[in-house]
């Protein structure tokens, strides 16, 4: 019994450390954007790309994994992931110097990168729901807010990297933060991984197309999704360029603290979420985010909108897993294929927005604020969802009483 949940334990750590290589991927490059700009010569339209085709790629991956992750297998996916992770960072190192054109570097080692982060998101979670755990909704919180921590360790470590080594020493620091997919690649061929059950697989797939609700809660998901991604891909930039302060104070006072917000988040919705009503609660942060977004946009003074900006992880924190949990409960028999889709649609929603506020951005002579403030409307049509979602519970209950 001892050593069988010691096992699990190692399942666990590797689940752990796979959402950090997530973190990795989506969290590193947003950091180089403007070094980017300076080294490469590429537009903000064409940094608006990276984004954009990270997500885009793992909404494809997101896509086959509906169909193919149960046959292929969890443990060589998983695998497959952390492998092509680390491929992908080492090639954004090496690629860019080697072809004419150093921006099809990036995105081909983006698109690597993001096939493996898109693995990560649409398995880990299932992998963990399989374990003998007690209290899953607890265990995937936290499983949740590793993502989180991740993205801390990748902006402290590398702020603190590029004072002390210089930023154009950033290759270094990219095969540095690869090494921990490859160490990963071994915690996950030894773990033991547990399979969904059967009662759960089946033909869940067609049944979640035709529920209506299943389509309410795809939105959910998307705006999800697109209220934490327009904040967490342009928050480097924002602070730099748009408050004008410095790239080590922009990247721990933006970004970082958007991090350790959104950790703090989740971790407290571990502990509570038994005395917590979880839409009522994800109807609070929906609107705190709206707040956030406006105050990052429109404040007048610098250290207001970085307020705004860190604020913001508070109040996003708790949808992704949030919707999750809601989707979870609505649709028990959605097993592998309701994960899949839930992950589609937070990649869907993570595609959209970055590349909006870019573009947005652009046309207003490159002011991010612009582009920020029409992102708010995300957080607003997740508060129109959640009150949808609550209307039809609440509904039902007056019918049955």
């Amino acid at each position: 019994m001892n050593s069988q949940e010691k096992n699990y334990n190692k399942t666990l750590i590797a689940c752990y450390l796979g959402f950090v290589t997530q973190a990795i991927t989506a969290n590193f490059a947003p950091l180089l954007f403007l070094t980017f700009k300076g080294v490469y010569k590429v537009s903000l339209e064409q940094i608006a790309l990276i984004p954009f085709t990270f997500y885009l790629t793992q909404l494809f991956v997101d896509l086959a994994a509906t169909k193919y992750a149960d046959k292929i297998g969890y443990r060589a996916c998983v695998t497959v992931s952390q492998v092509i992770s680390a491929l992908g960072l080492v090639l954004m190192v090496v690629l860019p110097d080697m072809l004419g054109t150093p921006f099809v570097g990036i995105i081909i080692a983006v698109v690597l990168y993001a096939i493996g982060s898109g693995l990560i998101e649409v398995l880990v979670s299932p992998v963990v729901e399989a374990c003998p755990f007690k209290n899953k909704d607890g265990m995937m919180s936290l499983l949740h807010s590793f993502y989180c921590w991740g993205a801390v360790a990748v902006i402290l470590g590398s702020t603190i990297f590029f004072a002390v080594f210089g930023v154009e020493n950033w290759k270094l620091l990219t095969l540095i933060w690869a090494a921990i997919p490859l160490y990963n690649t071994f915690n996950f061929l030894t773990c033991p991984i547990e399979r969904l059950p059967e009662s759960a697989e089946g033909n869940s797939t067609r049944k979640l197309l035709r529920l209506p609700l299943f389509w309410l809660l795809i939105l959910l998901m998307i705006c999800s999704g697109a209220s934490e991604a327009s904040m967490a891909q342009w928050a480097s930039a924002f602070t730099e360029s748009a408050l004008g302060v410095s790239k080590a104070v922009g990247d721990l006072a933006g970004p970082c603290l958007f991090a350790a917000f959104m950790g703090v988040s989740r971790l407290l919705y571990g502990k509570m979420s038994a005395s917590l009503n979880l839409v009522n609660t994800m109807l609070m942060s929906g609107v705190l985010c709206a707040v956030c977004y406006f105050v990052a946009s429109l404040a007048a003074l610098p250290l207001v909108g970085l307020a705004g900006c860190a604020l913001c992880g508070l109040a996003v924190g708790i949808m992704w897993p949030g919707s999750i949990s809601i989707s979870a409960q609505k649709c028990p028999f959605g097993g592998t294929a309701l994960f899949a889709f839930l992950a589609l649609a937070g990649d869907l929603g993570a595609t959209l927005s970055p590349t909006m506020v870019g573009y947005v951005s652009e046309l207003a002579n490159g002011n991010l604020k612009t582009g920020l403030l029409v992102a708010s409307a995300f957080p607003i049509l997740l508060v129109i969802c959640l009150l949808i979602i609550k209307s039809v519970k609440q509904s039902r209950a007056t019918e049955n009483g």
